[in-house]
């Protein structure tokens, strides 16, 4: 049977406990982005090694040799798809930015069009309700000017800002380069050398991280990207197909809003179907209706194979994650924050964090034991 300690012991050990996780949490963040250029390395040696094992036992390769060219070949796949991609966005973006005014034009008087196709509606309604449309109208109209007048500004910015670290960049993609063959050849070594270094607490937990880390990139992320490029594909080609412009664009951007959850396709498609609609474009809104259709179908079709029971979150727990993770790093954090969620509940379930849950356990037992004896 365990001997009993001292609160104090007990509360100097879970204090200790919270500044070694939160240290050691800070500290990794720090490390992670210290050494990103590693950090994409291992992740690239981790596509790359399946396929070395594979051609080593098939072909007989040598294994040093088969490293070498397949990094190359999964670097070269890489830098060509993100090539189109970056490439077409940023020159649909440039597009785009140049013709806001037009654009803007064109809704304003799509608005108005709406407004006097259903001012007979309008005209019953009561007048306060008017006069929150004519607001809304109105601050649309100044947020509209404001944005084109400002919108050249961001992107001289962020092309000035890329220029002067363009020298860093170069370097960060060599060192990613280089290191991915390496982790590639001396995979096996360095997790030996790391398991060998680590004290057996921290390598139990590291390996309790790493497995649901894998649990939920693997799973999670893994199965909603192949969703997603499923639906840009869709996107794109429905778009295309109706000669809509920034048809890449467009897709992207509400393929990444069916990436999030809670939001998907239905966000922009419906009201944009909608719009269409008042404004007698009724072909296009019908199409549009009819490419969202295929993608929830196909998305209904493909989610149970591949998500399957990898995500197993409460609704209400992935709200209160998207909604943390919105506060602390916006989109970028709703993002990440369903796996990170999804890693730290399976440490939980698994006992990772007992050693804190024990001691807040007895104190409180202790704080309660000692209210009710002087309540006697």
């Amino acid at each position: 049977m365990e001997k009993k300690r001292p609160y104090w012991q007990v509360a100097v050990s879970l204090l200790f406990s919270i500044l070694a996780t939160v240290a050691f949490i800070f500290i990794g963040v720090k490390a992670v982005l210290f050494f990103m250029p590693f950090v994409v390395g291992w992740c690239i040696a981790s596509i790359a090694v399946p396929v070395v094992n594979w051609l080593e036992k098939k072909f007989n390769i040598v294994k040093k040799l088969g490293s070498a060219l397949v990094v190359i070949v999964v670097i070269a796949i890489i830098v060509a798809i993100f090539y189109f991609a970056i490439s077409r966005l940023i020159l649909e973006i440039g597009d785009l930015i140049q013709n806001v005014p037009d654009l803007y034009s064109q809704l304003e008087s799509g608005l108005r069009q709406i407004g006097g196709t259903l001012s007979g509606l309008f005209s019953r309604l009561p007048e306060s309700v008017q006069d929150g449309w004519n607001t809304a109208i109105v601050n649309l109209d100044q947020m509209m000017g404001d944005l084109v007048k400002k919108a050249s500004e961001p992107t001289m910015e962020a092309a000035g800002n890329f220029a002067k670290k363009l020298p860093s960049y170069v370097i960060y993609l060599i060192m990613a380069l280089m290191s991915s063959y390496f982790f590639t050849v001396q995979r096996e070594d360095v997790i030996q050398w790391l398991c060998k270094i680590a004290p057996p607490s921290v390598e139990k937990r590291m390996k309790l991280v790493m497995d649901n880390l894998r649990y939920a990139v693997g799973g999670y992320f893994k199965a909603q990207f192949k969703i997603m490029g499923i639906v840009f594909l869709i996107l794109a080609v429905g778009f295309a197909m109706l000669r809509i412009n920034y048809f890449v664009l467009v897709a992207f951007f509400i393929a990444f809003l069916d990436f999030l959850p809670f939001f998907g396709t239905g966000t922009a498609m419906i009201p944009w179907a909608v719009y269409k609609f008042f404004m007698g474009n009724y072909t296009m809104a019908i199409m549009l209706i009819v490419i969202y259709a295929i993608t929830q179908v196909s998305r209904q079709l493909l989610q149970p194979k591949l998500v399957a029971d990898s995500v197993g979150l409460n609704p209400l727990v992935t709200l209160i994650l998207l909604y943390i993770g919105y506060r602390v790093s916006s989109v970028i954090g709703m993002i990440v924050a369903v796996p990170i969620g999804m890693v730290i509940i399976n440490m939980c379930q698994a006992g990772a964090f007992d050693y804190i849950f024990d001691d807040v356990k007895i104190l409180v037992e202790g704080i309660l034991g000692l209210r009710e004896e002087s309540n006697k």
